[in-house]
C-alpha cells in the first residue's frame, strides 16, 4: 500500500483496529498486514500491536483508527492516534 511506504521526511502511518483502551492516554492498537508467502505463495496474515497516544482518551475498544510515526513518548509508544476512520455499531 502507498501509505504504508516511507520515504525521506515522511512519516510511517499504519491503519489498525484498537484492542485495549485501559491505559491513560494510550490505546494498543492491532496493525494486520497480508503478504504472500515466501515458498508456497499462499496469502498469509502477519500482525503487531502497536501502543500509540491517545491525549483525549476518546477511542475506544473495536475502533478503526490510522496511527503515526512519532518522536519517542514513554518506554514503549512511538506512535500517536491520528484519525478514526470507522466506529463499530
Amino acid at each position: 500500500m502507498a501509505d504504508q511506504s516511507a520515504t525521506k521526511g515522511r512519516r510511517k502511518v499504519r491503519l489498525g483496529t484498537v484492542v485495549s483502551d485501559r491505559m491513560e492516554k494510550t490505546v494498543v492498537v492491532s496493525v494486520e498486514r497480508r503478504l504472500a508467502h515466501p515458498l508456497y505463495g499462499k496469502q498469509v496474515s502477519r500482525g503487531k500491536r502497536y501502543q500509540a497516544h491517545d491525549e483525549a482518551n476518546e477511542y475506544r475498544v473495536g475502533d478503526v483508527v490510522r496511527i503515526e510515526e512519532t518522536r519517542p513518548l514513554s518506554r514503549l509508544k512511538r506512535w500517536r492516534v491520528l484519525e478514526l476512520v470507522q466506529r463499530p455499531e
